[in-house]
């Protein structure tokens, strides 16, 4: 799986280390931007995530594919998978 994944989180957020730890547990590389650490962050996340404000807000390949909820939902439904490998 060699797909670029991005992840906009913030430090204390429950939903940001579940999605981290999904990807994490399927050996994917992501970058992570950390909101708080960065304010211009939390504008481009908004911006690239078409309006939503909330972390964690996840990108695979420049495609904007949700937050916790909808990864878990993806990988539930075998499709992250498909997201993930190498486009």
């Amino acid at each position: 799986m060699s797909a670029k994944v991005e992840i906009y989180t913030s430090m204390f957020c429950g939903y940001c280390a579940r999605a981290k730890a999904l990807l994490s547990r399927k050996g994917v590389d992501y970058v992570d931007y950390d909101v708080d650490a960065d304010s211009s962050l939390r504008e481009t996340m908004t911006r690239r995530a078409g309006g939503r404000t909330s972390v964690p807000q996840v990108f695979i390949d420049g495609r904007h594919v949700g937050g916790c909820d909808d990864i878990h939902a993806l990988d539930a439904a075998g499709r992250l998978d498909e997201l993930l490998a190498d486009s």
